[in-house]
């Protein structure tokens, strides 16, 4: 499956929830799917909390997932081909002097 294919699959399943609905409980907006991906990839850092070491990998699975749909699902409201834009990016840090001061 490719990132397209991922993409729809995600926009199967928020449809399938009535999500996109004008009145959802969970408006999918690019501000809610922000936070979202903050407070899911802040689950991530919890299963590091304590300790440097990975415990158990499936509830870390899952948060890495829940990051990742978020994240598809906001490019592609956003209008954001996600691929070309992490293949642009990946282009732009080879050029990158990583040593610099106030790179962005």
């Amino acid at each position: 499956m490719d990132i397209q294919e991922l993409t729809q699959a995600m926009h199967d399943f928020v449809r399938s929830k009535g999500w996109y609905e004008p009145d959802s409980p969970r408006p999918q907006t690019p501000r809610n799917l922000a936070a979202s991906i903050s407070v899911e990839a802040a689950e991530i850092l919890e299963h590091f909390q304590w300790n440097n070491e990975m415990i158990d990998k499936q509830p870390l699975k899952e948060e890495l997932a829940d990051v990742a749909l978020y994240l598809l699902q906001l490019a592609s409201i956003c209008e954001i081909d996600l691929e070309k834009a992490i293949l642009q990016k990946l282009e732009d840090n080879y050029k990158r002097d990583w040593d610099a001061t106030n790179e962005k």
